[in-house]
């Protein structure tokens, strides 16, 4: 193995950030790296598969564990007979850490999206939730660091930017002058007038700022995608996760932006089985994927992390979790499945992945013409379904 092999687990923050571990590491050879993930107990499962599967795929290679899981589960995933070595989460983009050579900023080779890091931490205290354990407390990167980052990427020939962060929607508050992410995303925008596109990952919707608001309904080059970190659709399952908006703020947040951006797609984390959780709680969940028009959702079956509040609240049967959990992603799939549908027909500017399929600015997956180029956007007219994609 002549290049390192990194495995990206979990959320948009890790896939950036092994990108740029990927460039810092270009040079080390027979170096199997896992950035992991702890948000769930699944996601620790699929951390220790992974491990597993990499052992068996590279024997020979010096195997190294950093992430979430490497730092919430360090005993156990340093234990395991598989692992060489482990990476502090905090350390991980730090040269020094691997022993490579530091001068230059490692940056992403060319993609057609570039996935920004800008914030990381959490300075929240959600009670299912150990990423703050992972990641610390709540930290910015300043702008024109951000404008650096972006600059090299687009000379690499990316065409559209990902802002991302633990806590997005947080950026600035530790910065001189407390600026919100709608200072951050005009100052991208005016700084390069050539960049196509600009999408931000999963927000707070409480936290949107009223110049990030006006950009989301109004500025073409900031994608129609509204991704929330919902979590739950009932208001006192809500005040028991310690989650800072209500139901209504989600729905008055997301007609508001209807209104002025009819276009505008909705994304959303939900949490299925949270303690407590009774039926009329899993009602209120489920209706609302059908009010907020929840296209692209993120659900997640309960599973208590040792150390936090929900894991000692009373806990709602497996069984009871897994079908929950079933019965939202039933009702999402029908949800997707028409707003996909609504879309043939209408000729959309996609941005061409690689391996045949790309995606619209509602973030819509469109599978494009034989031979087209990664990187361009076209315009593609869809005439149909076809496995999920507009084709």
């Amino acid at each position: 193995m002549n290049a390192p092999h990194i495995i990206s687990l979990g959320c948009r923050m890790n896939i950036a950030e092994s990108e740029r571990m990927r460039a810092m590491l270009a040079g080390e050879r027979d170096l199997v790296v896992v950035n992991s993930c702890a948000v769930t107990g699944e996601a620790l499962r699929q951390t220790r598969q992974a491990i597993r599967r990499a052992r068996r795929d590279h024997p020979a290679a010096r195997l190294v564990v950093t992430g979430c899981a490497a730092e919430i589960d360090r005993a156990e995933i340093g234990g395991m007979a598989e692992v060489d070595g482990l990476v502090a989460n905090a350390a991980k983009l730090d040269p020094r850490s691997w022993n490579v050579p530091g001068e230059a900023p490692p940056i992403a080779p060319a993609r057609t999206r570039a996935f920004v890091a800008v914030q990381n931490g959490c300075d929240h205290a959600c009670t299912f939730c150990v990423i703050p354990q992972g990641r610390g407390t709540s930290r910015s990167l300043a702008v024109p660091d951000v404008l650096r980052e972006i600059e090299a990427h687009l000379a690499a020939g990316v065409q559209e930017v990902v802002l991302t962060g633990v806590d997005l929607t947080s950026w600035g508050h530790d910065l001189p002058d407390a600026p919100r992410l709608g200072t951050l995303v005009a100052a991208i925008l005016a700084a390069f007038p050539a960049l196509p596109r600009l999408r931000l990952s999963s927000v707070d919707g409480i936290e949107i700022d009223p110049l990030l608001f006006d950009l989301l309904a109004h500025e073409a080059r900031v994608m129609p995608h509204l991704h929330l970190s919902l979590q739950h659709g009932a208001d006192l399952i809500l005040k028991r996760m310690k989650r800072r908006h209500l139901r209504r703020d989600a729905l008055e947040l997301v007609a508001r932006l209807k209104v002025l951006r009819p276009d505008i797609a909705t994304g959303a984390d939900l949490i299925a089985g949270f303690p407590t959780e009774d039926d009329s709680h899993h009602q209120a969940n489920l209706a609302i994927i059908d009010e907020l028009e929840i296209v692209h959702a993120h659900i997640f079956p309960f599973s208590p992390r040792p150390g936090t509040p929900a894991a000692r609240m009373p806990q709602l049967a497996r069984e009871v979790v897994k079908s929950r959990a079933a019965e939202l992603r039933a009702r999402a799939a029908t949800i997707r499945a028409r707003w996909l549908e609504s879309l043939v027909g209408e000729t959309l500017p996609v941005l061409a992945e690689r391996g045949g399929t790309g995606y619209a600015p509602n973030y819509a997956p469109v599978a494009l013409p034989p031979g087209t180029a990664a990187g361009t956007i076209i315009d593609v007219t869809p005439s149909g379904l076809r496995e999920g994609q507009l084709a």
